[in-house]
């Protein structure tokens, strides 16, 4: 593993009760990188996912961001995280609610950034003077996506980014993420759409049964399985 790593995965392993969820993990995302995790449902990514956050207790191996481990709270300072089922405080406004997360991150709050991040997510800007309880699944996602994406963070956390959004907002979460490549940010995500893996990933990790099958590009990955589809490549991974 290389010393200055984004995220470092060691020898993970994980067990709830007898049984194990996650062996031998062994996973480096460097900084700058896109790596996208995918697998089958109940296959791990979010208990993956929650233990960089130190949300869930190892059975053993260990875990760095930028080479401090992942149990010092000081580590997760340099990350931005939104969660697969994201349900903004019910109580709290839309603007409340991106002005709160703007003190959390320790932002000032921009009203100009924020109607350029709503337009990004093709958000209405109306959304702002909504009760949250009043926005569909995908206004909310917009929500959390702009909460995230405005802290300015070197690292981005995302599960399901795309869960809820409709087919133009993805387009432009999209083209926004690979803009945001080029300022040398680094993003973990795990998705179900292989297609956004193709488009966004330098790396794509496949998690199956509790292991990392395949670490590598959608090409190598394509390459492996003796395919120019990596959708075949995927399923041939995972049927292995």
């Amino acid at each position: 593993m290389v010393a200055n790593s984004a995220v470092t995965f060691s020898d993970v392993a994980i067990s709830y009760g007898k049984h194990e969820v996650l062996s031998e993990i062994n996973l480096e995302v460097l900084p700058g990188e896109y790596l996208g995790l995918i697998g089958v449902n109940g296959a791990g990514k979010t208990t993956l996912i929650k233990s960089l956050l130190d949300f869930t207790q190892l059975k053993a191996g260990s875990i760095s961001i930028f080479g401090r481990s992942n149990t010092i709270a000081e580590s997760r300072e340099q990350l931005a995280f939104l969660p697969e089922k994201f349900v903004p405080p019910y109580y709290l406004s839309g603007a409340d609610y991106l002005e709160y997360m703007s003190e959390l991150y320790g932002k000032s709050h921009e009203p100009e950034k924020v109607k350029q991040m709503l337009a990004v997510l093709d958000l209405d800007i109306s959304a702002l003077g909504k009760s949250v309880r009043e926005l569909s699944k995908g206004m909310s996602q917009k929500l959390g996506l702009a909460a995230c994406l405005m802290s300015d963070r070197d690292l981005f956390i995302l599960d399901e980014p795309m869960s809820g959004l409709d087919p133009k907002a993805r387009a432009y979460l999209k083209q926004y993420l690979l803009d945001l490549k080029k300022q040398n940010k680094t993003l973990f995500f795990s998705t179900h759409m292989l297609a956004d893996v193709e488009t966004l990933c330098d790396k794509v990790a496949i998690l199956h049964e509790g292991l990392i099958k395949f670490t590598g590009s959608p090409t190598e990955c394509s390459e492996k399985y003796g395919t120019d589809n990596f959708e075949q490549a995927y399923l041939r991974c995972v049927s292995d």
